[in-house]
């Protein structure tokens, strides 16, 4: 019998999944915004909608419980991979508002479906001790990858003048085939628990659940309407864009996986804290800004504080019934994606009032993150979920 490499590991498998999804999900990210102006003539309206289509997938997330029970997870996961590269590559060939509504949607119920189970996978697959650490290293790999992508991008469109439909079917076919090479040259993993395979909504992770609800909830204005605003406000052209983006992916290569020791070190409950006290103060500035630099600065370090949201993940995984895993980040994603369905083609609207306000309601939503942050022990565990007088014995009488 063949003695399986002692490289085909889980984490493998995980760094491997962490490359794949920025080659094809980031290309798009970078020329998004460019593409829907320059060839679909597209307004902040119109925007707003296709973004607001694209979270749909993220809203219908809970129902991947139900494909786990036809599907294991992990080959799921790579399934959905291959959905997220087809979007991508079939996006330039429908450079009009319905082909790019089409394109999007696809993309986006790969790209959903994958990140609820790669979390799913990564709570799983590793301890609480290594989680935030070994996280954040997933993000740097992300981030390493990012800069290669963006870097290749832009020599692509600077000096070899590619245009949007090949960017988009070279991104989109790289991953496909990195999900074919997953499917085919990796054993399947056990998960270390039998995970519930119906849907679960417990009164103890409620906390949880708000927290979540909030994040996608400002991550969508930022998403959605930072980038835009260099486009559209400033005039960046797709390579300086993708440029941005560079410098971006560059510093997260660098601060990741520290900012995963640091959540490991601080705690949850701090490091949520630094991350939302951040976001009020640049969200308002995002809001006042006037000058191009003073904007593409804000945005990197928008993103920077972005990073410390695995905190969120990792007070779920202290909390919670390790066979609640698989169910909940289905459930999280949908939870998350409630705002963001709405948001995007409501803000859209104001956004054509007034840009300053759409900044200003994330700092709204900002200022609630860290309110209900506070509520987080400083050593969260099953009984200890919140702050609040509410244990576990009250929560098992009052029901789940």
């Amino acid at each position: 019998m063949q003695k399986t490499p002692s490289w085909l590991t889980p984490t493998t498998l995980l760094v491997l999944m962490s490359i794949a999804m920025p080659l094809a999900f980031n290309t798009w990210s970078a020329l998004l915004n460019n593409f829907a102006v320059e060839q679909a003539a597209f307004s902040g309206v119109e925007i707003g909608i296709l973004q607001s289509l694209r979270e749909v997938p993220g809203f219908l997330s809970f129902t991947v419980i139900f494909v786990l029970l036809v599907i294991k997870e992990q080959t799921f996961a790579v399934i959905s991979l291959a959905l997220l590269g087809l979007g991508v590559a079939l996006t330039g060939f429908f450079p009009s508002e319905y082909g790019l509504y089409f394109t999007t949607v696809l993309m986006s119920i790969g790209f959903h479906y994958f990140e609820a189970i790669k979390q799913s996978l990564s709570l799983q697959w590793l301890s609480k001790e290594e989680a935030p650490q070994v996280l954040g290293r997933l993000i740097a790999v992300g981030a390493m990858t990012s800069l290669i992508v963006y870097g290749v991008l832009w020599v692509l469109l600077e000096v070899f003048a590619f245009s949007f439909l090949w960017n988009f079917a070279l991104a989109g076919g790289l991953c496909c085939t990195l999900a074919a090479m997953m499917w085919l040259g990796f054993p399947h993993f056990p998960a270390k628990t039998v995970q519930h395979k119906n849907l679960v909504l417990r009164r103890r992770y409620w906390l949880y659940y708000l927290l979540t609800f909030l994040s996608g909830a400002r991550r969508q204005i930022f998403v959605v309407f930072a980038a835009f605003l260099m486009v559209e406000k400033f005039g960046y052209s797709a390579s300086e864009v993708t440029l941005l983006f560079l410098i971006n992916y560059a510093f997260n290569w660098l601060f990741a996986e520290r900012i995963g020791a640091l959540i490991h070190r601080i705690g949850e409950r701090r490091a949520l804290t630094i991350e939302y006290i951040g976001l009020i103060f640049v969200f308002v500035a995002y809001g006042l800004v006037d000058d191009a630099t003073t904007a593409a600065v804000l945005y990197v370090i928008d993103h920077m504080f972005f990073a410390m949201a695995i905190a969120i993940s990792t007070y779920f995984q202290k909390i919670a019934d390790p066979k609640d895993m698989a169910s909940t980040a289905g459930v999280s994603f949908t939870i998350s994606h409630i705002a963001a369905i709405v948001i995007p083609a409501a803000l859209g609207l104001v956004w054509m009032w007034s840009t300053s306000l759409v900044f200003f309601i994330g700092a709204g939503f900002a200022v609630l993150s860290l309110l209900a942050a506070q509520l987080i022990p400083f050593d969260p565990g099953p009984g200890q979920e919140t702050v609040l007088p509410l244990g576990r014995d009250q929560v098992a009488a009052a029901g789940p």
